[in-house]
């Protein structure tokens, strides 16, 4: 929601915290209706526990993504014990007010020494059977830096600390899917401007585009094509990135076509949970698309790396039909909000044997309200919206676990804005599927 110009003033900035607040609170009274209206209902739905299921305890910790919440309310059907965790400034997550959530804790940020220490405490003052990290890209390395801690006590379903570091790296991911034989762009990493300037576009194949390796929620939506039209204009350009040796980027391949994304949650690399979607730069609509040809990568991929844990995968379908993986990333994507009313689900994850599940059937593309809701006001086609919200469901709401709809929207994110009012602090967007506000040097 609302993605702000560069350099905005402190004034201005505080202005429009202000607003979208004010546009919050004239949501809330409906909101509340549909709440009400649910928890009165709810004590009447038939709920069936699945029978022959032994109940194990669940850590699931990125609490304050919608992800986390789908996981820990599959968890909770399947008969199984939830406790949700999340770092301490998102500890007013409306998740946590989920009737799938058995217990919440509040965890150190995850750079932070005391972060694997916090993790074991967990599971062992509640017994956790398995943890199920849900990482933001600042925690992915650090779970699995705790996991050989966690794994003396409970499952960890999470790769180990060099592989995710590999992963994470769009440069190394691309050089070992490249190594497996699997179709990657053309690739470069670049550790000072200097080598764009110096770099012989004429010679290569080209068009490029410049990517930071670290997580970048500033820069990471800016998809110029090099060369520019001048050497100066593309000099110019590289030395406008924050490019250093200690915060390296890629040069990779300019691929034009049909983006998707993928969500594999694998066992000793065998895909237990599949789905693929069309994708965008702000991806907050999710609906399968039969591609059996990237299915095909992702096997060719985990399955001689014997991967265990949930990873994700940005593809491009060029015209041709050939497909390109242009990066990964080994952590939940939010695409298993498709998963919704699949049974399975929670047996997927948590059991070796059984095939491959992909989104039932009958489930519905999942979306968010809130974000549907400012396109509606702001966009072109608003059809287009009022159509996504007819044949679609939005993600966070449950007509029998109604609150988190209500606490992410008039709790979670308006603190989250207090705060930033408070210190006239700006954003870029609202997130309301991650939880957060998206902000330069953010989570």
């Amino acid at each position: 929601m609302s993605r702000p110009r560069a350099g905005r003033s402190r004034p201005l900035a505080g202005l429009r915290t202000a607003g979208v607040l004010l546009l919050l609170l004239i949501a809330l009274p409906f909101n509340l209706v549909l709440t009400g209206i649910a928890l009165v209902r709810s004590p009447f739905m038939k709920r069936v526990r699945p029978a022959g299921v032994e109940p194990k305890t669940i850590l699931v910790s990125g609490g304050k993504m919608t992800k986390a919440l789908q996981l820990a309310r599959s968890f909770h059907a399947a008969g199984h014990r939830v406790v949700l965790a999340e770092q301490g400034k998102y500890r007013l997550t409306g998740h946590r007010f989920s009737r799938a959530v058995d217990r919440f804790y509040v965890l150190p940020r995850p750079e932070s020494a005391d972060y694997a220490g916090a993790l074991e405490a967990i599971v062992r003052a509640e017994a956790v059977d398995v943890y199920v990290p849900v990482c933001s890209p600042a925690a992915s390395f650090y779970d699995a830096l705790a996991k050989p801690r966690l794994s003396r006590w409970c499952e960890v379903l999470h790769e180990d600390a060099e592989l995710v570091r590999r992963l994470d790296d769009k440069y190394e991911f691309s050089v070992l899917a490249a190594s497996l034989g699997l179709t990657v762009p053309d690739a470069h990493r670049i550790s000072a401007p200097d080598q764009v300037e110096e770099f012989d576009f004429a010679a290569a194949k080209g068009p490029y585009i410049l990517k930071s390796i670290p997580y970048d929620p500033l820069h990471r939506l800016d998809l110029t094509p090099l060369p520019r039209p001048s050497a100066a204009a593309t000099a110019a350009f590289a030395r406008s990135k924050p490019i250093s040796a200690i915060s390296p980027w890629i040069m990779q391949g300019l691929i034009r076509g049909q983006e998707y994304c993928t969500h594999s949650t694998v066992r000793d690399g065998k895909i237990k949970v599949w789905c693929c979607c069309e994708s965008s730069a702000f991806q907050v609509n999710y609906e399968m698309a039969d591609k059996p040809e990237i299915e095909a990568w992702v096997r060719g991929f985990v399955e001689p790396l014997k991967l265990t844990g949930q990873v994700s995968f940005d593809f491009i379908e060029a015209a041709d039909g050939q497909v390109y993986a242009i990066e990964c990333n080994p952590r939940t994507h939010s695409a298993i909000t498709m998963f919704y009313d699949h049974p399975a689900l929670a047996a997927a994850y948590l059991d070796d044997d059984g095939p491959t599940i992909t989104p039932a059937a009958g489930s519905k593309p999942t979306y968010w309200l809130y974000h549907e809701a400012w396109r509606l006001i702001t966009g072109p086609d608003r059809r287009a919206r009022l159509r996504v919200i007819r044949r679609g469901k939005d993600a966070i709401f449950a007509w029998d676990d109604p609150l988190p709809f209500l606490m992410v929207h008039h709790l979670q994110i308006p603190w989250l804005l207090a705060g930033h009012l408070v210190r006239l602090k700006d954003w870029i967007r609202i997130d309301f599927n991650i939880g957060k506000l998206v902000e330069p040097a953010g989570d």
